[in-house]
């Protein structure tokens, strides 16, 4: 193995297991040391909230299912962190590819902690 995939993580990396695939295909890996608290997550998206303690968002949960994909989609698209790229990624567990923001258009992960 290279030093250069050595370094390559992938969103399976984050976080616990988290509930069955088939329950809740889809995961967010959020970069909360990146969020200024702009807000618009919470405002297009339920799953998204203010901590008023930090004046950061927060997602009620990591991980969802189908019927919650678009919201978190959307929420990913808008949030103005990192230059416009968002911090709020959306990872589709049964192929580790970075469904939103995807910046560089490739599904990889877009983390840059």
């Amino acid at each position: 193995m290279s030093d250069l995939e050595a370094e390559v993580r992938t969103a399976s990396d984050y976080g616990g297991e988290g509930p069955p695939v088939e329950e809740k295909p889809y995961k967010i890996v959020f970069e909360a040391n990146a969020c200024f608290g702009a807000g618009k997550c919470a405002e297009v998206a339920d799953n998204w909230e203010m901590d008023l303690d930090s004046g950061m968002a927060r997602p009620k949960s990591y991980y969802v299912a189908e019927e919650d994909l678009e919201e978190n989609l959307r929420a990913a698209k808008v949030c103005p962190a990192k230059k416009d790229v968002g911090c709020i990624h959306v990872v589709d567990r049964r192929t580790d590819e970075e469904l939103a923001p995807d910046p560089h258009g490739d599904g990889t992960l877009s983390v840059d902690w």
